[in-house]
Order: structure tokens, then sequence, then C-alpha cells
């Protein structure tokens, strides 16, 4: 089952639970020291549980901004596909394309787009019509 992105009526295909749930690990283990939500609060624990309120988009969008930054310092090789256990891999292995360069253009939705901007897409969505961001399953 796939999930994605809801503000009001817009939907942000992203692709499968187990895909997003790697972005979350991956900013968990390696801008977080492996402590969910503790530099990250609205994107690691609001987002990720399913909602950002209307008031919290504008934190999210400056979190989303760190974490993209942060991330271009972490190659590839980087990537954690489940925090709870960090044996798995994903599922292409090593076979990426040579324009990954760094974590932060690693994830790639279903749809083919940068999972990263995806986000950032729908929270000024989010901002510009005064309406909340949720996880959704299609």
């Amino acid at each position: 089952m796939g999930v994605g992105l809801n503000v009001d009526f817009d939907w942000y295909e992203i692709g499968s639970g187990t895909f997003l749930f790697s972005f979350f690990s991956t900013v968990a283990v390696n801008l977080e020291g492996g402590k969910w939500g503790s530099r990250f609060p609205v994107i690691m624990n609001k987002l990720y549980h399913g909602k950002i309120e209307t008031n919290k988009v504008d934190k999210a969008i400056k979190e989303m901004e760190m974490i993209k930054s942060e991330l271009k310092n972490y190659p590839p090789s980087k990537v954690v596909w489940d925090i709870e256990d960090l044996s798995q891999q994903p599922p292409w292995g090593d076979e990426i394309s040579e324009e990954i360069t760094d974590l932060s253009n690693y994830f790639i939705t279903s749809d083919g787009e940068d999972l990263i901007e995806v986000f950032m897409l729908a929270l000024n969505k989010a901002k510009e019509i005064k309406k909340p961001v949720e996880i959704d399953s299609m």
C-alpha cells in the first residue's frame, strides 16, 4: 500500500510505507544520534505520527531545510533502512543512480521526485492555504 501527503485536496505521492520509514530512520540515526525527535520534533514526531497542524508548519519547513542541508554531509552508504533493525538494507542494495551523491538526494518517490522537495511542496502549500499536512495511505 502506498502513502503520500495530503494537504486539503492536494495529494503528494511518496511510495511505500517502508520507504518513508527509511527516510525517518536515516534522519534519526544520522542527524539525531539515534534519539528520535530530539532535534527535529515537528518532522520526526508530528509528521511521523501522521499530522502537522497549521500552527507548526513554519517550524516544519525550517526543520526540513536543516535536514536537507545536513544530509548533504552523508554519503549514500549511510542510508538506514530500518532503525529497529540496522542490519536491514534497501531492496536495491548499493545499486543506485550515479545522480545520487549524498543522503539529501537519496530518497526518490515512486513518481521519480525528490522526497525532500515533495515534503517542501506539501509544507509550502499547507502554509499558503492554512491547512494541516497529513500522511495518508492510498
